[in-house]
Order: C-alpha cells, then structure tokens, then sequence
C-alpha cells in the first residue's frame, strides 16, 4: 500500500488524468440518453465538447492552474450561453477552484472565489424550476454554493499550512546556518585563546631555560656552584612550564578548569611578585612596586595582567639586551588595575607592536592586545623617549559589554 501512495505521489500528472478520465466516462453514461434531459439542450455535438474540455482541466490543472481556471470560466459561460445544462463533468470547477486556491496566484484564487460563489445563482437563473417557491429556490441555491465556498476554503487552507512549513523550513535553515557561523567564532575564538595561552607559557619560561643554559654553560669550568644554581633554575623553571602545560591540556580534555590535584590554578596577580623573582633569578634586574590597596580581582583581569608582565619581561629578556633592567609597578584604582612595564634595554624593533608581527614573530604583542580588548581594556605599547621600551595597560574592574 505504502508503494502504491509513494507511486502516486511521484506521478500527480498521471492521477489527474486518470480522475479526468473516470469523470468522462461517467459523463459520456449520464448523457447516452439524451431525451430523457430534462433542462438545457439535448445536442450532443454542443455538450460533448463542452465535457471533454472540462475533463481536460482536470487533467492539466496543476500545468497550468491558471489557464485552466479561466478555460472552465469560459466553459461555465458557454453552458450559460449554449443551454448546456449541468454534467458530472462540471466537477471539474470544484476541483479547478480548490487547485488555484491552492497553489495559483493570488488574482487567481480571488477570481475563483467569485466564480464559484455565483456559479449556482447563475445556473438558477438560466435553468429555473418553476414549479419551487422563492424559499425552497433560495435553498437550493445555497446548498448549491456550499460546495464552491469549501473547495476554496480547503485549497486556500492548504495554501497557508504549505507557507507555514515553507517559513519553518527557511527559519531552519536560517538558524542552522547562524550555528555554524556561532560555532566557527567560538572555535576561531578558542584557538586563539589556546595560542595566547601556549605562547605565554612557552615563550616565557623557555626564554628563562635559554638563558639559565648559557650561563651556565659559560661559567660551568670557572664557577661550578653558580652553575649548579643555573641548573636548578632550569629545572625548576621546565617543571613549573610542565605544570601550566597539563592545565592547559586538562582544561581542552575536561572543558573546565581543576583547581586541585593535577592541574595549577589559573595564574593571578599574586604571583606576580614570584615572577618577578624568577627573572631576578635568571640574571635579569627588576624593580617591582604595587601602589594602591590590593584587593581581589575578577579572574579575567588577575591572569591578563599576569600573562602581561610575563609577556613584556620575556620581551625584555629577549629583545633588551645583555646589561638590560626592567621596572614593574602595578597600580589599584578604584575602578581598575594599572599596570606599567618599562625597561632600559635596546628595545624591540617596531615591527613587533606596531604590525602585530613578521615571520612568526610578535604574537606575544598580538595576544597581549587581545586579551586586555577582553577585558574591555587599553595599551599601549613603544619605545621610551630616553631608550628601551615600555608597555602600559588599564584594565577596568568591570567587564566590556
């Protein structure tokens, strides 16, 4: 059964001239006495091109929904006009008005409506009964237009349910696409908080490692002690970049972050100061001052300004040179953090902070930038008039909106 209804439903051309055919035959039955017509003409050479032509707006009703309806119009004023009276075949207005409510035009439709409303009045007329009262006529004529209101109703109702599915299916696909598009930016985002992430961890700590191992290495005959301790800041330093590693792989397996066992905690203002120690420690001076009141900040600011002086001192390290010094002060306003990094070295060349970076380089600036533009925040960054570079940051208490 199922086969048979998919069959038809890929074959609607097929079923309308099937049914037009059915209506024919029965036409041609009903009409095989003639003088037994009780109205309208008994001619057949006038009512048979009249059925035929109506079988054929059956059968092409949905080719040309609008040809047709105004094909059975003209037929429907030829019967009018000819004394053709009523046949199974004029089922075909049913059918041709539902069609163009349906799926016609919208002139269309109007234009069947107003047929099929005066269809019966009109057959009335032409074709009284003297015999019925003017109530039992009006009767009849009503229940003769009931079934033209219907075909209309019912094809103009599924005209609207198929716009409803058409506009469900458009919202659909509307908001299918604008989850692909939410998600693209949320990977574009995640990627890039990932490769601020990485970047910081590495390039700091790795640049503290580089360091510690030249010394070392340069001191290792003459001053052995010192290279010892050179050695057990590398070490410290590969654990510590071990650890923040873990939380970043802990944090992209799980989707959260673990604030105990085997991942660190985010870093915070707090550990600035430890920071600062380990550059001490690794051969670079830094003067570190916090004016203000300390006081506890939203988790976003606190790792922005860590990741900060992370990234400008590991600057500082690479790019300031041997006899290079830096300065840390960190600020409390009431409704933010200040943050100024400075440093007396040779300073980075201006294709690091002013076009984001060449050949590889300079992301560090890039995701400073883009981190304190997270925090709904400002920097700048550049040369000092006097020599060496500074980097200054307000981030506000308050989240960007």
């Amino acid at each position: 059964m199922q086969r048979l209804y998919d069959f038809l439903r890929r074959h609607p051309a097929g079923v309308d001239c099937f049914w037009a055919l059915v209506v024919l035959g029965v036409s041609i039955v009903s009409d095989k006495n003639p003088g037994t017509r009780v109205n309208g003409t008994d001619n057949l050479a006038l009512i048979l091109p009249v059925v035929v032509l109506l079988c054929g707006v059956i059968a092409l009703r949905r080719r040309a929904p609008e040809k047709m309806l105004l094909l059975a119009v003209a037929l429907g004023v030829a019967q009018l006009a000819l004394d053709v009276s009523t046949t199974p075949a004029d089922f075909a207005f049913l059918v041709i008005i539902y069609t163009v409510a349906a799926t016609g035009a919208r002139w269309a439709s109007r234009t069947a409506l107003i047929t099929g409303l005066s269809a019966a009045p009109l057959a009335q007329l032409r074709w009284a009964d003297g015999e019925l009262s003017m109530g039992t006529l009006i009767a009849v004529t009503v229940f003769q237009t009931v079934p033209f209101a219907l075909a209309w109703v019912m094809g103009d109702s599924v005209r609207t349910r198929r716009a409803y599915f058409a506009q469900l299916e458009e919202r659909n696909a509307r908001l299918e696409k604008e989850r692909e598009a939410q998600a693209k930016v949320a990977v574009a985002a995640e990627r890039a908080r990932i490769a601020r992430e990485l970047h910081d961890v590495v390039a700091h700590n790795v640049s503290v490692m580089v360091v510690q191992a030249d010394g070392a290495a340069y001191v290792l005959d003459t001053a052995p002690d010192q290279a010892k301790n050179a050695l057990e800041t590398i070490s410290s330093t590969g654990r510590q970049a071990l650890a923040e590693m873990r939380r970043l792989l802990g944090v992209l397996r799980t989707g959260e972050h673990k604030e105990a066992g085997e991942y660190v905690p985010q870093p915070d203002v707090q550990q600035i100061e430890d920071l600062v120690e380990q550059c001490r420690t690794s051969g670079l001076p830094v003067d570190f001052k916090v004016e203000g009141t300390p006081r506890q900040l939203p988790s976003g600011v606190e790792l922005t300004a860590y990741r900060i002086v992370q990234e400008a001192l590991t600057n500082t390290r690479k790019h300031g040179g041997p006899n290079a010094g830096a300065s840390v002060r960190l600020v409390y306003f009431d409704d933010g953090l200040g943050l100024l990094i400075e440093d007396d070295g040779k300073g980075a060349p201006h294709e690091l902070y002013e076009e984001g970076g060449f050949d590889g380089q300079g992301h560090g600036m890039i995701g400073m930038r883009e981190r304190v533009g997270m925090v709904g925040g400002t920097l700048d960054a550049g040369p000092r008039p006097g020599g060496g570079f500074r980097i200054s940051a307000l981030l506000p208490l308050k989240p960007a909106n």
